[in-house]
């Protein structure tokens, strides 16, 4: 009688635990577009984020805005420093790797995350190329089999990219020209994030003020939070 009672509690304990973690996610945003408040990919982002708290509401969100603090672009230090062994690495180095390290880290760390990408000359910002540059790293967050084939170590994560564009490029006679989604799927699948959402708002600078807003509003409804 006392063990399974005793059986019978901790059951339940258990049940009760495993529903109070899949309430909660660590979700990792990281923003990139240069228009901050007034930036529809940042907007697209945010109401990502609600949705995400609605369904998951013991979520913590930790903000990389790589716009606001400039990832550093690749630089001999920097190169050097990756094919050095960790336990050979001077100082300077070593301190070449702190922004790499510390994005990993975040990443790494992250179950769901959301990423905007506003489209400027059919590609991704700067900034966000230059992010991509510091998270890519052999050993870390990806390698190569013996067979020589890639493995991607960023998995069991979720990613949603939120673009917003002038034109339309997920279909029609422009969508030749579509190379940010394209591109982010390959780049982030090949680091082993398999798991991936694309939530567009396009055509913003088409029509009329009422045009854009339905526009937007069409990003909105996309949305859906797995």
């Amino acid at each position: 009688m006392f063990t399974t009672i005793f059986l019978i509690v901790n059951i339940n304990k258990f049940a009760e635990t495993n529903n109070i973690n899949s309430m909660k996610k660590n979700v990792l945003s990281i923003l990139s577009s240069p228009r901050g408040a007034s930036s529809v990919s940042n907007k697209l982002s945010a109401v990502i984020l609600e949705k995400i708290i609605e369904k998951y509401p013991e979520s913590t969100i930790v903000v990389r805005d790589v716009a606001k603090e400039l990832p550093p672009h690749l630089n001999e230090a920097y190169v050097t420093s990756i094919f050095t062994p960790e336990a050979n690495r001077t100082d300077a180095q070593k301190q070449s790797l702190v922004y790499s390290d510390e994005a990993i880290a975040e990443i790494q760390n992250a179950d769901i995350i959301v990423m905007n990408a506003p489209v400027y000359e059919f590609s991704i910002t700067a900034m966000l190329k230059a992010y991509l540059d510091q998270i890519t790293r052999a050993g870390i967050t990806f390698k190569y089999s013996e067979e020589g084939y890639p493995v991607g170590l960023l998995t069991n994560k979720k990613l949603y990219i939120a673009i917003a564009s002038g034109g339309i490029y997920s279909e029609g006679f422009m969508a030749e020209y579509d190379f940010v989604g394209p591109y982010l799927q390959k780049l982030l699948g090949f680091l082993g994030i398999s798991d991936i959402t694309i939530i567009r708002a396009e055509g913003l600078n088409k029509g009329t003020d009422e045009d854009k807003a339905k526009a937007y509003q069409k990003g909105i409804d996309s949305i859906l939070i797995d």
